[in-house]
């Protein structure tokens, strides 16, 4: 039978009284899958365009586009994408889109996000809109992944700008 002299010495040292912490060991433990784990790369994700897409009998519909690089040589599931859009310190439009598909495997996916705005928001934002036709605002989006071993993962997104108002050409 051959001696192993580091088990040995590890032998010793856990036998001693003192030198066997079992919650210091978990706690090396956690240290080191926490550090690994922020280490692990992530989708990366940039709004590209918010613009006027159309109008119906009782709302303003906008498109977001929202660029998405998947780092991973397997294609990741998109749980949903959550938004928010605020004009004058205010909520003009939210909502969630369940289950929007996927981002391709090695490669960038531009994802759609429908903005739906009711005509009654945009009577009460009468006097940013009346001084140039357009609407100042912020898009806040949560894009929520299912990650492989971390599981769901949100990219907060935000973007500022302007959405122009359709015209009456727009319209017909």
């Amino acid at each position: 039978m051959k001696l192993d002299l580091a088990h040995v010495w590890v032998d010793r040292k856990l036998s001693q009284p003192g030198n066997f912490n079992p919650s210091k060991l978990l706690d090396q433990a956690k240290n080191f899958v926490a550090e690994k784990l922020a280490n692990i790369k992530k989708p990366e994700a940039t709004i590209t365009d918010v613009d006027f897409k159309r109008v119906s009998l009782d709302s303003v519909d906008y498109l977001a586009k929202v660029s998405v690089n998947n780092p991973y040589g397997l294609a990741l599931p998109i749980c949903e994408i959550s938004y928010v859009l605020k004009s004058a310190g205010r909520v003009i439009a939210s909502g969630t889109m369940p289950d929007p598909g996927s981002l391709k495997a090695s490669d960038t996916t531009l994802l759609e996000v429908p903005v739906k705005v009711p005509h009654s928001i945009l009577v009460n934002l009468a006097t940013d809109i009346a001084a140039d036709w357009d609407i100042d605002y912020v898009l806040d989006l949560g894009l929520t992944i299912d990650l492989p071993i971390i599981g769901n993962f949100t990219i907060p997104l935000s973007n500022k700008g302007e959405i122009k108002l359709p015209t009456i050409s727009d319209m017909f």
